[in-house]
Formats: structure tokens, sequence, C-alpha cells
């Protein structure tokens, strides 16, 4: 569990470092902040079941005009879905596990603590290729409709 409050302050100071940041988003200068709505502790009971394993929204599409951090965690030789690609960036961080990271026609192994930027338009992929389960976070805005 300590690992987990670690990981998630290193992926804070990256959202913050990466630009995004609650004082720039104007749709959410009215909205009155409080510790209750500013934090959010990790409940299994909170969990989304995945066909691999499971997900946790520490901010879904509705809280930050859609500024999202997401917990994925899929189960050993297993991905969540296949390469794709999309209209918005995507940033990964690695928690636990081993995990095979794909950018267009690349890809490259990597372990606890490593990040993965994908730009738009680039078909990205994430995959555990390890033993155990693999525990990863996601940052990423969805494009408003």
């Amino acid at each position: 569990m300590k690992q987990l409050v670690r990981s998630v302050f290193v992926i804070l100071l990256i959202l913050w470092n990466v630009g995004i940041s609650v004082a720039q988003n104007q749709a959410e200068t009215e909205r009155e902040w409080s510790i209750d709505n500013c934090v959010n502790q990790f409940s299994f009971n909170d969990t989304v079941s995945t066909k691999v394993g499971y997900q946790y929204w520490f901010a879904d599409k509705k809280f930050l005009d859609g500024q999202t951090l997401k917990m994925s965690v899929v189960a050993p030789h297993s991905a969540t879905h296949a390469p794709h690609i999309h209209l918005e960036d995507e940033f990964f961080f690695v928690l636990e596990g081993e995990a095979l990271l794909i950018l267009g026609e690349d890809s490259i192994v990597a372990k606890p603590y490593a990040s993965f930027y994908c730009p738009t338009g680039i078909k990205h992929g994430i995959r555990n290729i390890g033993d155990t389960e693999l525990k990863y976070l996601v940052i990423k805005k969805y494009l408003q409709k």
C-alpha cells in the first residue's frame, strides 16, 4: 500500500509537470472545493471489472473536464485490449509487474516506475508479460463532444 501511495504521489507530480492543473480549468473554477471532493481513497468496492482484471478511476471524465486518472490491473500474460489509435494523448505509469509497451512498430519491456507517453494518432498498447498482476496508472484527457 505504501508503494501505491508513493506511486500516486509521483503521478500527481507528473500531472503538474504536463500542465494538467485544476487552476487552469475554467469550467471548474466555480466549483466549491473541499477535502471531501479532493481526496479519493482506493476501494475494491468501487472497482470496475474487465475481462482480464479491473480498473479504478481516481478521477473520471466528469471530475475535471475530461481529465482522468485511472489504475488498471491486468492478469498475467494478458492485455485489456489490442494496440490501438485514438485522438487523445495518453500517459501510462507502471506501478507493479512487467509490461510490454508498444508504440507504432516498436516495443520495449518496462518494470515498475517506468512512464510511457502515447502521442495522439500513434498506435500504442500495454500488455502484461509477467507472471504476476500488472498495475499501471493511465492519465488521459478525453475530448469533449
